[in-house]
């Protein structure tokens, strides 16, 4: 399991006093606000989230000690964490954070292995899983749904995966 959870990401900056464009992980996205201090994945630099208001798809946080557009320009893309003690416990079967998944086996319906989980993006239309297949090559991108991720057995560590049938 995964000590530190990806909970945010930091987009561009929005306006001219310091705000950002912030995507949230969580499931209620202005609970990212009040985790704490969020850190980088190397715990190198640390971000207080001051204020926080919905957009149209995305948060605006105002963060301390960023005054200018300048500034936020700066820490677009910054992918922010927090320690796992510091969200709330998973209480619900079939209920997981994402990281959770990344080194599960990945397997077909029948057992056959297929790889490894090796990340959960998100790049606005919902939620891709990527596999690095056991052939080699490029990963698998397939939609984090319940038809092409039927099972996910977090006591065996392995996801079962339904391939797309080609069209011809």
């Amino acid at each position: 399991m995964a000590d530190r959870i990806r909970v945010a990401r930091i987009g561009a900056a929005h306006g001219v006093r310091g705000e950002v464009k912030l995507w949230s992980f969580t499931q209620d996205p202005a609970a990212v606000a009040g985790y704490g201090p969020l850190e980088t994945e190397d715990g190198k630099q640390r971000f207080e989230i001051e204020a926080l208001r919905p957009a149209k798809d995305f948060m605006v946080a105002r963060i301390a000690g960023v005054a200018d557009r300048d500034a936020a320009a700066k820490l677009c893309n910054l992918e922010l964490f927090v320690s796992r003690d510091k969200l709330p416990p998973i209480d619900e079967p079939d209920t997981f954070y994402h990281a959770d998944l990344v080194g599960m086996a990945a397997v077909t319906p029948e057992g056959a292995p297929l790889g490894a989980v090796t990340a959960v993006h998100n790049f606005g239309a919902g939620d891709l899983i990527e596999i690095a297949t056991t052939a080699g090559g490029e990963p698998l991108l397939l939609p984090f749904t319940e038809t092409a991720v039927p099972k996910i057995d977090t006591a065996l560590r392995q996801i079962t995966v339904v391939l797309p049938s080609v069209i011809e």
